[in-house]
């Protein structure tokens, strides 16, 4: 079986995060979201985005990269929320069967 890997990034708010004002607070979401969509533009990242519901409250975000676990670290050190210590990520290694995300996957691995 032909697998496609993508790079899964687990955006956290971690314990003891500085404290902002609502105006930095504010800034600084924008200036994160403007990342988010320089990964997209670039060809970096497939996806991005929040979530909700999730039973442990410091996940916050979850992004798929196309670039491998080492290459996303170091796109995601210039995330200015992770720069100001608002986030921290967790990096893995995601499989699925081939062309499930399309035509670019980071790597693609015969799993025979």
């Amino acid at each position: 079986m032909r697998l496609d890997a993508y790079t899964v990034v687990f955006l956290r708010r971690p314990a003891g995060a500085p404290q902002l004002s609502d105006d930095e607070l504010a800034a600084l979401q924008r200036e994160h979201l403007a990342f988010n969509v320089r990964m997209r533009e670039a060809g970096h990242a497939l996806i991005s985005g929040p979530v909700t519901g999730q039973p442990d409250e410091s996940l916050r975000g979850i992004s798929v990269f196309r670039t491998s676990v080492e290459e996303t670290r170091t796109l995601m050190e210039g995330d200015p929320s992770v720069q100001a210590g608002r986030l921290v990520v967790d990096i893995c290694t995601w499989l699925m069967p081939a062309g499930t995300l399309g035509d670019h996957p980071s790597a693609q691995i015969d799993d025979d």
